[in-house]
């Protein structure tokens, strides 16, 4: 399973350096960690899924001594991977550029993680049952959803998201981070089984 994760990894070889190049054009601009990390894992992970599209890659996987259940499952667990090398290089770049005076919080990690699996909760079971293009449409109604609660509703939005960030990091309660935990590794686990199902039983 382990090396249908590194051939995610090996595919877009190239474009890590253009990963790393950007990452540290933001840094220096000082945009937030959380949101650099967030942006880039979903990033990674949808160019991931279009090359699957391409050139019956499925059929190509599918021929290969995997089960559809560890196809799948690799992507999960790929997703966990990544984040969490793009949260090693994000902050390691923060480190080198600004010493000591470069945050790492665990809350701050934590909350990467939850973003970025709550998004991939619903992009892979959508993915799996249709295609990368519904993806896209659906990326593409977000943003136009922000945009028009940022111009007709919520003229602030951008400061309103960035106090409710800082609130959450400010946060005391521990059992407001377990129930938040809890209750995205269940969203994520359904949405494993979910996309397992429905790539079981797709036809190639």
């Amino acid at each position: 399973m382990f090396n249908l994760i590194f051939k995610d990894i090996l595919i877009q070889k190239k474009v890590f350096l253009f990963y790393i190049a950007t990452l540290v054009i933001y840094l220096l601009v000082d945009i937030s960690p959380i949101l650099i990390v967030v942006v880039y894992s979903l990033t990674f992970i949808n160019t991931a899924l279009s090359y699957d599209e391409k050139d019956n890659a499925n059929i190509l996987l599918n021929s290969l001594p995997y089960t559809r259940k560890e196809i799948v499952s690799s992507r999960y667990v790929g997703v966990l991977i990544f984040t969490s090398l793009f949260i090693m290089l994000t902050y390691g770049g923060r480190f080198l550029l600004y010493g000591k005076e470069a945050s790492f919080s665990w809350k701050a990690i934590l909350l990467i993680m939850g973003l970025v699996m709550v998004a991939i909760s619903f992009m892979l079971p959508v993915f799996y049952k249709f295609k990368r293009q519904y993806l896209v449409f659906f990326a593409g109604a977000l943003v136009g959803i922000y945009l028009l609660m940022k111009n007709l509703l919520v003229p602030n939005l951008n400061n309103a998201l960035r106090e409710l960030t800082q609130k959450f990091l400010t946060l005391q309660e521990t059992q407001m981070y377990f129930l938040a935990i809890f209750t995205i590794v269940i969203l994520y686990i359904g949405s494993w089984l979910l996309s397992i199902r429905i790539y079981e039983r797709k036809a190639f």
